[in-house]
């Protein structure tokens, strides 16, 4: 028992942290346009929102949602007691949850792998991501096909299908807007408050991904919030003194995007009744990362090596 706490637990504080280092990057970006003052604000402040707001609340709402017979109390105490009937509830409803968030997992790796600028691990990537234009007919069929297939198990399976891919695009319009504005986020005349607020909207829109990557993972609410928030408090560290470090290993962000289109995929095989062990996540989480860590560190000695020898010439 305490060595799958453990397991799960790490795990989902690595996967938090990973999934949350472009938000940390944008963060460190705009705190050094702000006075002093204001940055204490935000990383004190801004960390209690994260961690006891968003990441606190952010997973009781989601198994609230996909238990409507439910009230938000019964689910808050559903999480810290053992009463069968409720139990039985939130059972009922756990392939609607995977579902949803398996399905809005997968679109977030595929609107990465297709659309977003990067630099490429392997050469297929810059292949797919020259093929941009056809991403948004791959996200349609691949809708298509799992309502299709969720309407012959069960109707509201398939209503939890289209609340996922509805919130991939809410939160996806979230971050293309962000990226747009963190040119005028970096305008010293723009009032530190106003960053502040900006700054926290958008951690929660990136906070979302973490939460529901989740439940791949596990379905207690407690060890959720214990892993993720942790992670969170990792990535505000690495806003204030790590943030050039871990963007050093270039290929860490693909990664954590392969790693979030594996679970997004094992949460929908999961709601269709296929079972993994609870290590299955989290090993293949750690796996995917190892890999691109050491794609990162060999072609870091590359760029030395490279760079060593035209000095050299």
């Amino acid at each position: 028992m305490f060595w799958s706490i453990l397991v799960i637990v790490i795990g989902l504080c690595i996967f938090e942290i990973i999934s949350s280092v472009d938000n940390a990057v944008v963060n460190a970006h705009v705190l050094k346009t702000m006075p002093e003052k204001y940055r204490k604000i935000f990383l004190l402040w801004g960390l209690l929102f994260a961690v006891f707001v968003v990441r606190g609340v952010l997973p009781f709402l989601i198994v609230w949602i996909a238990n409507p017979d439910l009230n938000l109390g019964q689910v808050i105490s559903a999480a810290f007691s053992n009463s069968e009937e409720v139990k039985g509830y939130l059972e009922h409803s756990k392939p609607l949850l995977l579902l949803g968030g398996g399905i809005y997992l997968f679109l977030v790796f595929l609107s990465w792998l297709f659309l977003e600028e990067k630099k490429y691990a392997f050469m297929v990537e810059g292949f797919i991501h020259r093929q941009g234009v056809w991403f948004y007919a791959l996200a349609s069929l691949v809708t298509t096909g799992v309502v299709y297939f969720s309407l012959k198990e069960n109707a509201i399976l398939a209503l939890a299908a289209t609340i996922g891919v509805s919130a991939f695009f809410i939160t996806d319009g979230f971050k293309k807007n962000a990226e747009e504005k963190e040119k005028q986020l970096m305008d010293p005349s723009m009032s530190a408050w106003s960053k502040i607020f900006y700054l926290e909207v958008l951690d929660t829109s990136f906070s979302i991904d973490g939460v529901i990557g989740a439940f791949a993972f596990t379905m207690s609410i407690p060890l959720i919030i214990i892993g993720n928030g942790l992670g969170a408090f990792v990535v505000r560290e690495l806003t204030i003194r790590g943030i050039d470090f871990i963007t050093r290993f270039e290929f860490l962000k693909n990664g954590a995007m392969y790693a979030i289109g594996v679970l997004g995929s094992i949460m929908v095989l999961e709601s269709f009744g296929m079972e993994f062990p609870f290590w299955f996540s989290p090993v293949v989480m750690m796996g995917l990362l190892g890999l691109f860590l050491f794609l990162s560190v060999k072609y870091n000695k590359n760029k030395i090596r490279l760079s060593a020898a035209m000095k050299k010439s």
